[in-house]
C-alpha cells in the first residue's frame, strides 16, 4: 500500500491532468460511442500507467526477487489446498457409501464432483467492498467473480476472505448428518476455494513480465498438480485410520494455517488508494467485468478451443478418480489406504510432465529458439509446441489404462497407463495471460468451463463402464481427445497471431511488424 504522502504527490500531479470521475465519465462517452462492441478501458489503463509508477517501488514488479517469489510459493499453497479437498475424499468414496447408506452410484460420485460444479459457477455470495463515502453490496459467482474482482479491488483482501469461508465449510463437510447436507456443503467449499485459481493469472501478471513469467507460473501451477498426489493418499490412509470425517477436518486445518500469510500483490491502480479516499470504480464496472469471462469465452474461438480441450483432459482425469476406488478395490482387492497409493501414477504424471513441460517451453520461447527467429520477440503461440508432446500422451495412456484393466492384468499395469494419461502439459494459462489483457477473466472462463466437465464425466462413469466395458469406453475417450488435442493446437500455433489480429479482445497482444524488425537490429 502507497503512503499518504504518495498519494498526495500522485493526486497532485493528476489533478492538471484529468481526475478520475472525469476519466470515468469519458471511458463511459467513449464506450457509448463506440464501434468494436469492445471492453471499457481496464484499471491497468487508467492515468496512473502515466505517472512513473514502472519505477515506483510499491510496484510489485519492482519488489525484492525473494519476495516476489515468497509471494508465488504462498499463492501455490493457496491453490494447492482446494485440490486437495477435491481429490482426498476420493478412496473414501466407498466409505461414503456406507455411512450414508447411498446405493445410487450416481450421488456418490456427486458427492466427489459437486465440488467441481461451485468450483466454476458458485452460488450467490455477499461481499461489502468499503469505500469513504459509499458501500456496495455485490453479488458474486465464482470464479466468475473472483478472477474480475481482483482486477477492480485487488487481490488480498479475497484470499483472505475465501480462506475463512472455505475452512468453515469445510468443518461443515466433517460433520454433515446426511448425504443432502454433505452435498452441500461440499458444494459451498468448492465455491470459495476456488478463487486462487483466477487470481494466480493476475498475481502473475502483477509480479513478473511476459519474459519472466513462465517458472513461476508453472511453480504456482504445480501446487495444482500436487495436489492429486497427495490428496488421494493421504485420504486414503486417514479414512482408512480415522474416518472419513478426519478428511474434511485435515484440510480445514490447512486452511486455519494459510490465515497468517498474506500472498498480496495488488498491481492495479486501485490498490493504490487509502482508507481516506474513495474508490472511483462503480457499480456498472463491477458488472462489466463479471461479464468479462463469458464474452471471453465465446468471442474469442482461441480462449474456446483451448478451454474445451482443458476441459475435456480434466473431465477425464476426475472420470479416472471417481473409479478407481471400484476397480482397485473390486478386482484387486486392494482397501483404502492402499488404494489411495493408485492414484500415484496420474499425480506423478502430471507433475513430472509440468516440470519438463515448463523448462522445455521455456527453452522453445527464448532465445535462440523460437523467439529468435521472430527477431527476439516472443508470441504466445510460442507456448504452443510443448502441448505438442503432451496431446500425444493422451490416447496412449487411456488405451493402456483401459484394455489392462480389461484383461484384468497386474495392477501395476493400468496405474502405468493412468501416469502415461497423467504426463501432459497444457500451458494454456501462460498462453491466455501473454494473449489477454484481462487474464485473470480469461482463465476464470477456462476454470468455469474445466469444472463443468470435470463435475459432469464422473456421473456418468459408471454407467459407460458397465455399458463399454473398460476398454471400449476409455478407446472412446482416447478418440475425442485425439480429435481435440492434435489438429487444434497446431492450427492455433500457424494462425493464432491472425486470429489474435483480428479479434478486438486479443488484438492489443499482436506486435507490430515495425517493432519485431527493431528488435531484430
Amino acid at each position: 500500500m502507497m503512503s499518504q504522502h504518495s498519494i498526495q504527490g500522485l493526486n497532485s500531479t493528476t489533478s492538471a491532468s484529468v481526475s478520475p470521475d472525469s476519466y470515468l465519465r469519458q471511458a463511459e462517452e467513449e464506450d457509448t460511442n463506440a464501434q468494436d462492441n469492445s471492453f471499457p478501458l481496464a484499471v491497468s489503463e487508467l492515468p496512473g500507467e502515466d505517472l512513473n509508477w514502472d519505477n515506483d517501488p510499491d510496484n510489485a514488479r519492482n519488489w525484492p526477487l525473494g519476495k516476489k517469489w515468497t509471494c508465488v510459493c504462498v499463492g501455490s499453497l493457496y491453490a494447492f489446498c482446494p485440490i486437495l479437498a477435491s481429490t482426498m475424499i476420493a478412496p473414501g468414496l466407498p466409505v461414503v457409501a456406507l455411512k450414508y447408506e447411498i446405493t445410487n452410484p450416481t450421488v456418490v460420485a456427486l458427492t466427489l464432483s459437486i465440488l467441481l460444479l461451485s468450483y466454476g459457477i458458485g452460488v450467490c455470495l455477499l461481499a461489502y467492498v468499503l469505500c469513504l463515502n459509499e458501500q456496495y453490496l455485490l453479488t458474486t459467482v465464482q470464479p466468475l467473480v473472483f478472477g474480475p474482482l481482483s482486477e477492480i479491488y485487488g487481490r488480498q483482501w479475497l484470499f483472505h476472505i475465501a480462506n475463512i469461508l472455505t475452512m468453515a465449510f469445510g468443518l461443515g463437510c466433517a460433520f454433515s448428518p446426511s448425504t443432502g447436507s454433505l452435498v452441500a456443503f461440499r458444494f459451498l467449499s468448492g465455491f470459495t476455494g476456488s478463487a486462487p485459481i483466477p487470481l494466480g493469472g493476475g498475481l502473475m501478471t502483477d509480479l513478473f513480465s511476459e519474459r519472466d513469467r513462465g517458472p513461476p507460473s508453472s511453480l504456482f501451477i504445480l501446487g495444482v498438480l500436487i495436489g492429486p498426489i497427495v490428496g488421494p493418499v493421504t485420504g486414503g490412509f486417514v479414512t482408512q485410520q480415522v474416518g472419513i470425517k478426519w478428511v474434511f477436518i485435515v484440510i480445514s486445518c490447512l486452511w486455519f494455517c494459510l490465515l497468517g500469510w498474506d500472498p498480496v500483490a495488488q498491481g492495479n491502480v486501485c490498490a493504490h488508494y487509502t482508507d481516506g479516499e474513495s474508490s472511483p470504480f462503480r457499480f456498472k464496472y463491477f458488472v462489466t467485468n463479471l461479464g468479462r469471462p463469458i464474452v471471453l469465452l465465446f468471442r474469442s474461438f482461441i480462449c474456446f478451443i483451448l478451454s474445451l480441450y482443458t476441459a475435456l483432459v480434466y473431465g477425464i482425469y476426475y472420470l479416472l478418480f471417481s473409479t478407481f476406488g471400484d476397480l482397485f478395490g473390486e478386482t484387486y482387492g486392494f482397501g483404502a489406504g492402499v488404494g489411495g497409493l493408485t492414484y500415484l501414477g496420474l499425480g506423478i504424471g502430471f507433475a513430472t510432465a509440468t516440470i519438463i513441460g515448463s523448462k522445455l517451453g521455456e527453452a522453445w520461447y527464448h532465445p535462440p529458439q523460437l523467439a529468435a527467429k521472430n527477431g527476439g520477440v516472443g508470441k504466445p503461440e510460442m507456448r504452443i509446441p510443448a502441448m505438442f508432446v503432451g496431446s500425444f500422451f493422451i490416447p496412449v495412456g487411456l488405451f493402456w489404462y483401459g484394455w489392462s484393466a480389461q484383461a484384468k492384468l497386474h495392477w501395476i499395469m493400468p496405474i502405468i497407463g493412468s501416469g502415461i494419461f497423467g504426463f501432459v502439459f497444457v500451458p494454456v494459462q501462460l498462453y491466455l495471460v501473454d494473449t489477454f489483457t484481462y487474464s485473470a477473466s480469461a482463465i476464470a472462463a477456462t476454470a468455469t468451463f474445466r469444472s463443468l466437465l470435470g463435475f459432469a464425466f464422473p456421473l456418468f462413469s459408471v454407467q459407460m463402464y458397465d455399458a463399454m466395458g473398460e476398454g471400449g469406453g476409455n478407446s472412446m475417450l482416447a478418440g475425442i481427445a485425439i480429435v481435440l488435442g492434435i489438429p487444434f493446437p497446431i492450427w492455433i500455433y500457424f494462425r493464432g497471431e491472425q486470429l489474435r489480429a483480428r479479434n478486438p479482445l486479443t488484438a492489443a497482444s499482436v506486435v507490430p511488424k515495425s517493432s519485431v524488425q527493431k528488435e531484430s537490429v
